[in-house]
């Protein structure tokens, strides 16, 4: 038995190739149980995102069989998979799943839905019973790494996407985004992830600008949000306290002229202002005027290439970690290997103490003293305990095979004269 981690992703698959071979969810537990009962295997997990299948296995599966069920059951022709495709076994294994789960092997690194992915994973798989005991304890092993590397790294502090780095410059800006309230021009979806980090930051209020107001509602109802026109900002424009454009005009939408009327309206209360589009969407006169902190598409890129910088930092921090985790998992494994052994040593040493004990029961019903059934009892019991040790020791020093002897030293205490 072992653990086996098989897949493609990003890194050497097509997007295409990762199209086909992706497993819907509706078809996950169907998919689990004729995997196990096709290969073999002792127990199965599926994980498939839009970056990755993998596969992970329990059993004594060749990476043939595998390539060969993924093949078939996506109706592949396996030599197109046989160029892309990795696979690791037992602690490689381990080590590339507690990578996967840390976000350590992700287009964006350090991103952390990925950890939610797997365990979504691990869940299906318990559910269809087909994750049991060994997989378990990977699982498990890759969670607590990922836990690790998440509190003990900076991997997730700095964001990376353009979206979620809009949000941040907000929260520097503003000390409180509840009471903020956020306009958000275009409908794309770029501004949708934007209005999601909002939302999670819990942001005051949210209006959506598009110049089709039916897109424009789409996207607001998803976040309790008002939906205007595009022609309609410069009336409502006063009321923002965040601005976050990205349409793909050809044309800026918003000029120096209402952005100046805004202001007055306000009575210069700062406004910031992010203009994510290429060409840009609002004039870039409008830097020039006071209380408005207007950032660009080329701002956040310095933003986000200094912090993947630090990521990248974090990840090399992260390596030790999952070498810790790995040689963890190593020393349960090795930990587990001796248990058969154990036990079978305890049964043979219970059967001679229970017969012997019998035997002296009988004695003293029969009236025999019982300092003599006693000593008698020991001296059996240490004999018989004794007997195939000492004869197998003999064995091994008449054959020169002095680790024996020292193994028994080493497990007996023993001092050497």
């Amino acid at each position: 038995m072992g653990i086996l981690a098989f897949g493609i992703n990003h890194k050497s698959a097509s997007v295409d190739l990762r199209g086909r071979i992706a497993f819907a969810p509706e078809i996950v537990v169907e998919s689990l149980q004729q995997g196990q009962s096709t290969m073999g295997a002792a127990e199965l997990a599926l994980l498939s995102t839009c970056n990755r299948t993998e596969i992970y296995l329990s059993g004594d599966m060749t990476e043939q069989q595998v390539l060969s069920w993924l093949a078939e059951s996506k109706n592949l022709d396996i030599e197109e998979l046989r160029s892309c495709y990795y696979c690791y076994r037992d602690q490689e294994a381990i080590r590339h799943m507690i990578c996967v789960a840390s976000g350590l092997d992700s287009l964006v690194l350090g991103e952390p839905q990925i950890f939610g992915q797997i365990k979504s994973a691990y869940s299906v798989g318990r559910e269809a019973g087909t994750v049991a005991a060994e997989l378990n304890q990977a699982f498990q092993q890759a969670f607590a790494a990922a836990k690790r590397v998440r509190s003990e790294t900076a991997i997730g502090q700095n964001p990376v996407s353009v979206a979620y780095a809009t949000v941040s410059l907000a929260e520097q800006i503003f000390a409180n985004l509840n009471s903020a309230h956020a306009l958000l021009i275009g409908a794309g979806d770029t501004i949708e992830l934007v209005a999601r980090h909002l939302q999670e930051k819990h942001i005051g209020q949210i209006t959506v600008a598009n110049r089709t107001l039916t897109r424009a509602q789409e996207l607001a109802q998803n976040f309790s949000a008002e939906a205007i026109l595009l022609a309609d900002i410069p009336d409502f424009l006063h009321q923002a306290d965040i601005v976050i454009s990205s349409t793909a005009s050809q044309l800026p939408v918003l000029g120096k002229g209402a952005v100046e009327s805004a202001l007055r309206k306000r009575l210069h209360k700062p406004l910031f202002m992010v203009d994510i589009a290429v060409p840009r969407d609002i004039e870039p006169e409008v830097e020039e005027l006071t209380d408005v902190y207007l950032y660009t598409v080329d701002d956040l890129e310095e933003v986000i290439q200094d912090n993947l910088r630090a990521r990248q930092t974090a990840a090399d921090k992260a390596q030790t970690i999952v070498d810790q985790e790995v040689e963890n998992w190593s020393t349960k494994q090795r930990s587990l290997t001796v248990v058969d052994t154990i036990k079978a040593f305890r049964d043979s040493a219970e059967l001679i103490r229970d017969q012997e004990v019998e035997k002296a029961l009988v004695a003293l019903q029969r009236g025999q003293d019982s300092t003599k059934v006693i000593n008698t009892l020991a001296r059996n019991l240490t004999n018989k305990l004794l007997h195939k040790p000492t004869t197998k020791l003999k064995q091994a020093g008449e054959e020169g095979r002095n680790t024996t002897i020292d193994a028994t030293h080493e497990l007996f205490d023993l001092k050497k004269k």
